[in-house]
């Protein structure tokens, strides 16, 4: 019995663990009680024959951030204006038929394609739905009360989006950029291991898989950095957390996207490399042992800085190593030179890769990584 609670409960607990599962998870609840807030309102102090504007509105308002929240409030606001302009205007000089009704559906969608109000734009249609739906009656008819309602509606969606945990996204940006350097980190120490000894296509078609599942999170990552710079605006709950000082570093620092750009720069260094490997007709035996045994080393240790910055290991110690294997090899009159090529692309290729060490380190002193 215990075994089956804790398969059920195990999942749950890891995914609560994650920001933005806990941020949805929290905007779900608002969500409900903001609707539900809105019609109780509705019902029992504006005593609205038709208790449906309120929570409806509310619903639409509660957004991903505080400012989409106010942007799509005003948006809702002015397209239910304009849904009951078009269904008054429909329904007292058209009356309520059957083509009277498709009339009105097709202005709030031709309404619904202006620029200013595209995002909420098809409320025009669906308040003239609601309110012809009914045959136009006089209760439909009482425009004041229905444009109460709906600012009613409006206001409690964004006041409880706005107090309530108003939802700040830092953290689930943090975390997106610190999975993508940690991943790449791995990718590069996997490759210094099996490049030691030996490797095959199959190893490098691996790599290739991982190089592009990163890059697509780098996009993800990106897209979210961006969100989380939303976030903090008209977010009153950031500007309590500055009092605190107990936030990582605002999104709007250059910091964050400097990083987002880095890590896309080395991951394009790291393709790369693999593109090299995989293009060499590589036989075991065929490089010089030195190299590979030494230039593995190195990627293997860039690799695990990367993805553990708390690793005693810095970029100049890094980059000596690659200068010291560099004048060694250079120096060996023995070493076929048809190889030198491959040698000197990874040598240089592995040497941007290697800053990133002292940029995730800084990042995370700084908190920009979590």
């Amino acid at each position: 019995m215990n075994t089956a609670v804790n398969r059920l409960t195990t999942p749950f607990t890891e995914r609560w663990r994650r920001p933005e599962f806990r941020i949805s998870m929290v905007q779900t609840v608002k969500i409900v009680f903001a609707t539900t807030l809105a019609w109780w309102v509705s019902v029992n102090f504006l005593q609205t024959s038709l208790p449906f504007l309120a929570p409806w509105t509310a619903l639409l308002t509660i957004q991903a951030t505080a400012y989409r929240t106010l942007s799509r409030g005003v948006q809702s606001t002015i397209a239910s204006v304009l849904g009951i302009v078009v269904t008054f205007l429909v329904g007292q000089f058209l009356g309520v038929t059957l083509w009277t009704y498709a009339l009105a559906i097709l202005i709030g969608v031709l309404i619904a394609r202006i620029r200013w109000i595209r995002e909420e734009g098809i409320t025009v249609a669906t308040t003239a739905i609601f309110l012809l739906s009914d045959g136009f009656t006089e209760d439909s008819r009482n425009f004041d009360e229905r444009m109460l309602e709906i600012v009613v509606g409006v206001l409690i969606g964004v006041l409880v989006n706005m107090l309530v945990l108003p939802p700040l996204r830092d953290r689930q940006a943090a975390n997106y950029l610190d999975g993508v350097t940690r991943r790449m980190g791995e990718v590069l120490e996997n490759m210094g291991e099996e490049i030691s000894s030996s490797w095959d296509t199959e190893c490098v078609e691996v790599w290739i898989r991982e190089i592009d599942s990163v890059d697509a999170e780098l996009d993800s990552a990106w897209s979210t950095v961006k969100f989380a710079r939303e976030s903090r605006r008209a977010n009153p709950r950031h500007r309590i957390l500055l009092r605190r000082r107990h936030v990582p570093v605002p999104v709007e620092s250059p910091d964050w996207e400097e990083l987002v750009r880095e890590a896309r720069d080395r991951l394009a260094h790291l393709r790369t490399i693999v593109h090299i490997i995989h293009g060499d007709t590589y036989e075991e035996g065929t490089w010089d042992t030195r190299f590979r045994k030494q230039w593995s080393e190195i990627a293997r240790d860039t690799g695990r800085a990367i993805s553990d910055p708390d690793i005693d290991i810095d970029s100049a110690q890094l980059q000596d190593r690659l200068d010291t294997l560099a004048h060694q090899l250079s120096d060996d009159e023995e070493l076929p030179r048809k190889l030198w090529p491959i040698y000197g692309s990874l040598i240089t290729t592995l040497r941007y890769i290697v800053s990133l060490v002292d940029e995730v380190r800084i990042a995370r002193h700084e908190e920009i990584l979590q």
